[in-house]
């Protein structure tokens, strides 16, 4: 069972953003969190792959729900990401976040993507603000 508080879980889960784009939360645990999405043809580029900006939003929303997830809030400093691989229309991509450094100030958090067989598609990295 979660330590983070259901109320804070619930929030997380029924994130706008994430709704627009289907991101659905699978587990959001203190300093760690994890999340899906399926590829849709309206989440392609113009080359006819998946788009970047999606891939990145996904690991930006477990970045978000793993760094909120003390009950305090969290702000982004900074990012960045690594694409590693393409993924096909109807393949479902994860991501999941870990906390690797936390102080009264700051949090540090590392996300990998992968399809759900396990091929990596992205590696990200981000920093928080801790107010």
């Amino acid at each position: 069972m979660s330590d983070v508080p259901t109320e804070l879980r619930e929030r997380i889960r029924s994130d706008p953003f994430c709704e627009l784009l289907e991101i659905e939360f699978v587990d959001v645990d203190v300093g760690a969190a994890e999340a899906e999405l399926t590829v849709t043809e309206e989440l392609l580029n113009f080359h006819g792959t998946l788009h970047g900006g999606a891939i990145y939003s996904l690991a930006d929303a477990v970045f978000a729900a793993a760094s909120n997830s003390h009950g305090d809030a969290a702000v982004g400093l900074e990012s960045n990401i690594s694409y590693l691989d393409a993924v096909d229309v109807g393949e479902t991509i994860v991501a999941t976040a870990e906390e690797t450094h936390l102080t009264d100030g700051t949090g540090e958090y590392e996300v990998e993507v992968t399809t759900a067989a396990g091929d990596r598609v992205a590696t990200f990295r981000g920093r928080v603000y801790r107010p």
